[in-house]
């Protein structure tokens, strides 16, 4: 492949075309010359007035336009050689110049170092997309995937397509329809994963199923989740009836990704298991960044009879108190306690209470409440030491670990305890097969509906309380993203029909949404799980990337809009007449 960093100083001497965009232009009084630039680094032209036509058309040459220069390799002088560029040692002494194409003043200037907003820079993606930074991060994107397929490869999967016309499923998140055109009424689902089709391929004697998966979901986009579609590694593994069969199948490659292609360290060469009941009471998450400490402190039995009403209410009525120790938190100033105070709101606290640990004393405005005891409990549980702050959460349980869950994150980045050169990984197990839902009170699916409840119908038929369901389900961690999840499925037809009557639905319902995969379940189906990673995330979190839209080539923006190809949009009223949907117009 001719590129300008293969004009290099091997060539001295021989006659080369260099084509690319011209990165700058500068009159030196009398000879002209040129950066031209490709995707592998710049090279320098001279253009001399000796060589009229090609001086003539230099003259006009201006940033980004797309040239081909002929003219031959010379070494440069030794004063003026550049050591931080491949091609530095050479120029292009240039006898013809032709212009491939031109450029009008740019929107957007990709080489400035005050980049425009990103609104802007996504409206101009094809510029914004020759960045150094975006060219090496679709070239390493290539390499990442390529790291990941020779892993599955080896390890025996076979990679299968699944359908991207597929049907609506309860997955968790808002389906993307696809009106039909040919069966008026009816819709196709864009498919949050290929959850149902992974499976059927277990059924019918594919023993290990991977793809590159694209999944569609309706939910809104943030940092770390684009807008609409995403990628995943997709797996599945037949004849599997413990998901750490899958763990530690993945492990390796998870592992030798953050080591060799991505060159940061691991926090532990092993990848520890939490419960998801332990990862929300010593962290506050499930999924915690186990690069820094500061764990919850458990401290409703030390102010269950205190005089400090708002603690001992809390503990009174069911709720807890706990804490975390923030190291150095003591020189945290009034406005700033104020804007983590604001955090814990946000949360849904009614405050946040504190003690700080400054020259020996113990300065608070809750302090006075307090009895010797409990101060004593207090530092000593916290392992508080001067210079150190105590910030407390007093409410429901679910509520304490939410508010000081958030806030151990933030305090974690207010003093840069994240250490972007390691990656900590975990796999969070054990979690709920049921939840209340927030909005509605009412139980729903705390994670897949198509995960084996552990003890699977004898568990469901005697556990009283129906929210202790433990589901055989998986999700790894790194760095405090999820990016990964995984369950050992449900591959029998009666437990499929329980999990779904304990929460209203009927046989009839079931066998309309699932009909195809109960089917199947009833003609052999092997005991099978799988996993699927986040290719998006994970790679966000391998390259120290904070926003999820900078490692893709074509991101919606914040608000879900293309605004390069402007889309959504509306489209032609025959086009809905066609699908028998009627405009707004109508």
């Amino acid at each position: 492949m001719r590129t300008l960093a293969t004009q290099s100083i091997k060539q001295v001497g021989q006659t080369i075309t260099a084509m690319g965009w011209v990165q700058s232009r500068r009159d030196h009084g009398g000879l002209i010359f040129i950066d031209l630039r490709d995707h592998t680094g710049l090279l320098q032209l001279v253009i001399n007035p000796e060589t009229a036509e090609a001086f003539k058309t230099a003259e006009e040459l201006r940033d980004e336009f797309v040239i081909a220069a002929t003219g031959t390799v010379a070494e440069r002088d030794e004063n003026l050689r550049n050591p931080h560029l491949e091609t530095g040692g050479v120029e292009v002494k240039v006898s013809e110049i032709r212009i491939l194409n031109r450029a009008e003043t740019l929107p957007i200037q990709p080489f400035s170092d005050a980049q425009a907003n990103e609104d802007l820079r996504l409206r101009y993606r094809f510029l914004d997309l020759r960045r150094a930074k975006m060219q090496h991060m679709l070239k390493r994107r290539a390499e990442y995937y390529s790291f990941m397929r020779r892993y599955v490869e080896a390890q025996n999967f076979t990679e299968v397509a699944t359908p991207i016309l597929a049907n609506s499923s309860p997955e968790g998140a808002r389906d993307f329809l696809i009106p039909s055109r040919i069966h008026p009424g009816k819709f196709y689902a864009l498919p949050q994963a290929p959850q149902q089709f992974k499976q059927l391929l277990m059924v019918g004697g594919v023993p290990r199923y991977y793809q590159m998966a694209a999944c569609f979901r309706d939910e809104d986009p943030r940092a770390d989740r684009l807008y609409g579609e995403f990628y995943q590694l997709d797996t599945e593994m037949s004849f599997v009836e413990d998901g750490e069969e899958v763990r530690d199948t993945f492990d390796p490659l998870i592992k030798n990704l953050v080591t060799e292609f991505a060159g940061k360290k691991l926090l532990s060469d092993t990848v520890p298991r939490i419960p998801y009941a332990e990862a929300m009471e010593k962290y506050g998450s499930d999924k915690p960044d186990l690069r820094f400490g500061m764990e919850l402190v458990e401290l409703s039995d030390v102010f269950a009879e205190s005089q400090f009403g708002v603690f001992k209410n809390a503990v009174a009525g069911g709720g807890a108190v706990k804490a975390i120790c923030v190291k150095g938190g003591a020189s945290l100033s009034r406005s700033q306690i104020d804007s983590f105070t604001d955090t814990a709101k946000a949360e849904g606290a009614g405050g946040l209470a504190y003690l700080t640990y400054k020259d020996g004393e113990i300065q608070s405005p809750i302090a006075k409440f307090m009895n010797e005891v409990e101060l004593t409990e207090v530092k000593n549980r916290s392992q508080a030491e001067d210079g150190d702050a105590v910030f407390f959460g007093a409410d429901t349980r679910h509520v304490v670990n939410k508010v000081l869950g958030r806030l151990r994150n933030e305090f974690a980045v207010h003093f840069g305890l994240k250490d972007p050169g390691v990656v900590a990984l975990c796999w969070i197990v054990d979690f709920p097969f049921y939840e209340l839902d927030e909005k509605t009170g009412k139980m729903d699916f705390g994670h897949n509906p198509f995960s084996m409840p552990k003890g699977g119908a004898h568990a469901l038929d005697t556990t009283e309380n129906k929210l202790e369901i433990l589901a055989d389900q998986y999700d790894m961690v790194a760095n405090g993203y999820e990016i990964c999840s995984g369950g050992v499925r449900n591959h029998n037809p009666e437990v499929l029909y329980k999990v779904f009557g304990l929460l209203g639905f009927d046989e009839a319902y079931v066998e309309e949404k699932f009909g195809a995969m109960l089917n199947a379940f009833k003609y052999g189906a092997p005991p099978h799980a799988g996993c699927a990673f986040g290719l998006d995330r994970l790679f966000m979190v391998l390259m120290g990337e904070d926003n999820i839209r900078e490692i893709v080539a074509f991101p919606k923006n914040g608000s879900g809009l293309d605004v390069m190809m402007s889309s959504p949009s509306t489209v032609d009223g025959h086009q809905l007449k066609e699908l028998s949907i009627r405009g707004s117009e109508d």
